[in-house]
């Protein structure tokens, strides 16, 4: 099952890497994400890149970059942001109309920052929002290791903001 669009947010060195150390089930989740851009190229559908930009992640610095594992294929997108929310401030809700682009999967990084905004905000827009569990990813925090934070914001997010397609 597809949607319109995929929507790719984040996944760049300096989000998915840190003191050499590689985010919550990395490998994985770049081989799922890289298959699912991988089908939607097949059926000719986009693939919209969010990339963040702040003090950290300057344009075109090496932690700015996505990570080299990130396989791109078909008709490819980009957006900047410099807020969690990928609409904020972007012109993502302009591409998506020019693309006529009423559903869109969501996948990448991190869960309870960049893609809870996104999945909230995409939702109140009315767009149709699906996703395939486990394909976002975030760190251990003091609360919560990533796989309890994950399973969280899924559980919110589940039949309230989105359908997961898996």
């Amino acid at each position: 099952m597809q949607d319109d669009a995929l929507l790719v947010i984040d996944l760049q060195n300096g989000v998915c890497r840190k003191n050499e150390i590689d985010v919550d089930h990395f490998e994985d989740l770049i081989v799922k994400v890289s298959n699912r851009i991988k089908s939607y190229a097949d059926s000719s559908k986009p693939v919209i890149i969010v990339q963040h930009e702040d003090k950290e992640l300057v344009k075109g610095s090496v932690q700015w970059q996505l990570v080299s594992k990130l396989k791109l294929t078909g008709k490819v997108y980009f957006i900047a942001k410099e807020h969690a929310n990928s609409f904020f401030h972007t012109d993502l809700k302009k591409l998506l109309a020019q693309l006529n682009v009423q559903q869109i999967e969501l996948c990448g990084a991190q869960t309870e920052y960049c893609i809870d905004a996104t999945v909230k905000f995409a939702h109140g827009l009315g767009y149709k929002v699906l996703m395939c569990h486990g394909l976002t990813t975030t760190w251990d925090n003091q609360f919560m290791t990533a796989q309890q934070t994950i399973s969280f914001y899924e559980n919110i997010w589940n039949e309230r903001f989105l359908q997961f397609i898996d």
